[in-house]
């Protein structure tokens, strides 16, 4: 099996007259040793289905095929799905039964559009401008996932590794911690993609747990979150006024969950938020 190589991709690229846009913030990886520092990261087991969003022209699907049982690609563009299984077979011809390539939107995908086998591992390098809402559809809508590394903008990396107490602790850093233990797994370089992008992006590697044990629903925690950071710089019970109807039963709801209403949201964990949710009058 070989791996795509910068040339090779550029001259794929030619012949299909793919032109990398920023609409589908397609940002091609054209280092070898980057795409084997992902796998390896990535931890894989013999039997795992690997989901990888937004494949391009292949250069990790290439180094994924080895390492797993099998890989769904989920691509959008309908050039580069109908080539992939090709660059497959071209390049690791006794590994293209283990390719299945799904034509259609990350952000839409169900079960029901992905083979029988149900993917355990996410592995992607994920389209810059949707990567957060990929990611939380894809822990929402595949509980079988077990593990995710994905490479995103070196920021929402950090946003989405943040802990309670940080300036960049947001909206992303709670709802991942919802489904998953979050931390960064590295930085990487512009000059490993085409074209370069004018930003460093970074490794984000999670682990499936368990939610918070919780009375509230995801989606009436999710509520609180959403409410808590609209306003980030108020304080709980000010920003929490609209989601609870008054300022004062925010507070009442605040107190009850053993939450001190000037606080912001900034200073709580997912479990506090939990609590939040389950004392809305």
């Amino acid at each position: 099996m070989s791996l795509l190589g910068p040339v090779e991709i550029r001259n794929l690229a030619e012949k299909l007259d793919i032109r990398p846009t920023k609409k589908l913030g397609q940002n091609f990886v054209i280092d070898g040793g980057t795409v084997r520092k992902i796998v390896r990261i990535a931890g894989l087991r013999p039997d795992d289905v690997v989901i990888e969003v937004g494949p391009g022209l292949g250069s990790l699907t290439l180094a994924l095929l080895p390492e797993a049982r099998s890989v769904v690609a989920v691509e959008i563009d309908p050039v580069l799905a109908a080539q992939l299984p090709l660059t497959v077979a071209e390049h690791a011809p006794e590994l293209a039964d283990r390719l299945t390539v799904v034509l259609g939107d990350a952000m839409r995908i169900l079960p029901g559009d992905l083979p029988q086998e149900k993917p355990t591992a996410l592995v992607a390098n994920l389209p810059y401008n949707v990567s957060v809402p990929v990611v939380l559809h894809m822990l929402e809508t595949l509980p079988s996932l077990r593990s995710i590394l994905i490479m995103v903008q070196a920021e929402v990396a950090d946003r989405l590794a943040a802990a309670p107490g940080s300036k960049i602790y947001g909206i992303p850093s709670v709802k991942a911690a919802w489904y998953a233990d979050v931390r960064r797994a590295g930085p990487v370089g512009r000059t490993v993609f085409w074209p370069a992008p004018n930003v460093d992006s970074g490794l984000v590697a999670m682990t499936r747990r368990e939610p918070p044990s919780t009375k509230a629903t995801r989606e009436e925690v999710f509520a609180v979150v959403d409410a808590a950071f609209a306003q980030r710089r108020k304080t709980l019970r000010a920003a929490l006024a609209s989601w609870a109807g008054t300022a004062a039963a925010a507070e009442q709801a605040l107190r009850s969950a053993g939450i001190d209403p000037s606080e912001r949201g900034e200073q709580l964990t997912v479990e506090d938020f939990s609590r939040i949710a389950e004392h809305r009058g």
